[in-house]
């Protein structure tokens, strides 16, 4: 290993790192050759992972981060009317057909790359209806109420006040997976005065980039906000993502995707001292209690089925003493789930629960869309209850995990310990059980029906950054719904009204 004056520029294969003040990993040959002069390295603390970032990567994200910083300063100067132009600037852009034409042609191609790789497209695909619901979400923001400098509270005094105002947070750096409505939901924080930096990944980068062309960057040149304000690091390179993420300008990193994926992009910036908000695990937990009504517990099912979401139903539980005339509305619901879909659900049912499927039902072989074409499939497949907190990743074909439990506090602990804790439903007609439920369960989003309600545009009116879980604890001062106008900090700003105030 050799130095510039405090800059590392070789690495040795076999060469100990020292991380988390008493672990120790190695650099494997395969960095060793990899590494040049400029590069940098990260040590992801929570597998001790050596991350390998390129100095042109870095580049690329310390640009990116360093016309937000600028940005920043600048909109303290541009009026509430200039924000408010620009949304309206970016949705009638995306309204426009000929404007949206390229962005169209462009996630084609991206789909069609995916495809050929074996890549899901459920969330890829630029639909009429999404860009319907982008449009809408940057029409909301700019009908939004302006809080940028808001005064949430006033203490005064003898001679004297303190105001506590609301005020801008800084650069938030979103790391996402392959949404293009990402886009105009996460906008959003210029609402408040931030600046945002984004980085998608491979599957999307030419629709995002294609957004960015023909609809983001004429809409800041059209209201007159600097052009740091909204960017796209270049780079569909994980490396992009975690130099950005260690990046410490940064006041708050987003991030979005598969679970491993946002738990590495999270442990980088908190090693960098960045806050976090990340949104990965997901899947909500149903448990049906002895006196659920079993009409709305199967409508509750079938509607948490619909398509494949963060928040869609991945566990199941239902109560024994219930089990017999319960379990064929379960199984009901999943075939009309699947149905709808023009394709068959699939059931992965623990021993428990399989013991009171019927046999024409284990027996049934079922036609699943995956992502690489349709297969042949065992409609129920046995599973182990360690396994419960596995998210079901699909595409047309609804697949759920089926439990049986003795009581509403076994499914609550089985919740609690294998789940991402997130979303829990409970189907009882009792208010003492819903009660006991809510205090008991340790999940943000709790309710009494479908799962499908948890969504900041469904429930708040209000287009969202994501939906925390809290695999990785509670969160302080915040909702499990992050949006646009939820990135702040509060200043203070004290008024004197009397010369000779001392203390």
């Amino acid at each position: 290993m050799t130095h510039a004056p405090g800059q590392l520029t070789s690495l040795t294969a076999g060469q100990p790192i020292v991380y988390g003040g008493d672990r120790v990993t190695e650099v494997s040959a395969e960095l060793a050759a990899a590494f040049e002069p400029g590069d940098r390295v990260i040590v992801d603390p929570n597998s001790g992972q050596l991350l390998h970032v390129p100095a042109a990567e870095h580049e690329r994200a310390a640009t990116a981060v360093g016309a937000a910083v600028g940005a920043f300063a600048a909109l303290t100067r541009c009026s509430d009317e200039q924000i408010t132009a620009f949304f309206d600037e970016f949705a009638d852009r995306l309204a426009d057909d000929a404007a949206f034409a390229p962005i169209s042609a462009a996630n084609q191609v991206d789909i069609e790359r995916a495809r050929a790789r074996g890549r899901s497209t459920t969330r890829l695909e630029l639909s009429a209806t999404m860009r319907d619901d982008m449009i809408a979400g940057l029409r909301g923001w700019a009908s939004a109420a302006m809080s940028r400098d808001e005064i949430v509270r006033t203490v005064d005094h003898d001679g004297w006040s303190v105001e506590a105002r609301r005020a801008p947070l800084g650069v938030v750096g979103f790391v996402f997976e392959g949404r293009p409505n990402v886009f105009a939901d996460a906008a959003g924080v210029v609402r408040t005065g931030n600046t945002v930096v984004f980085r998608i990944g491979s599957d999307a980068l030419g629709t995002a980039q294609a957004i960015v062309e023909h609809a983001l960057d004429p809409a800041l040149a059209a209201s007159g906000l600097p052009a740091g304000t909204v960017s796209l690091v270049p780079s569909a390179a994980h490396a992009a993502g975690w130099a950005l993420f260690s990046d410490d300008r940064l006041s708050l990193a987003v991030a979005r995707g598969s679970g491993p994926a946002v738990a590495q992009l999270g442990a980088v910036a908190r090693a960098s001292g960045i806050a976090v908000s990340l949104h990965g695990t997901g899947g909500a937990w149903m448990v049906a209690a002895s006196d659920a009504d079993a009409e709305r517990f199967e409508q509750a099912v079938r509607w948490s089925l619909d398509r494949k979401v963060c928040n869609t139903l991945n566990v199941c539980c239902i109560v024994r003493e219930r089990v017999d005339d319960l379990m064929p509305r379960f199984v009901a619901a999943v075939d009309a789930a699947g149905e709808r879909r023009g394709a068959d659900g699939r059931i992965h049912a623990t021993g428990a629960a399989l013991a009171h499927l019927p046999t024409d039902v284990t027996t049934r072989t079922a036609r699943v869309e995956r992502a690489d074409g349709v297969h042949d499939e065992p409609f129920v497949s046995e599973y182990a209850v360690d396994d419960l907190g596995h998210e079901w990743e699909w595409e047309g074909s609804p697949e759920v995990t089926l439990h049986v439990v003795d009581s509403v506090d076994e499914a609550v602990e089985l919740c609690n310990t294998h789940s991402p804790r997130f979303v829990a439903a409970l189907i009882s007609e009792s208010d003492d059980e819903h009660r006991r439920f809510f205090d008991t369960v340790d999940a943000p989003f709790v309710g009494d029906g479908m799962t499908r309600w948890v969504d900041g545009q469904y429930a708040l009116d209000a287009p969202e950054l994501g939906l925390s879980n809290w695999e990785g604890g509670r969160m302080l001062g915040r909702g499990g719904i992050l949006s646009g106008d939820s990135v702040f900090t509060v200043r203070y700003r004290a008024r004197i009204t009397e010369p000779g105030l001392h203390r």
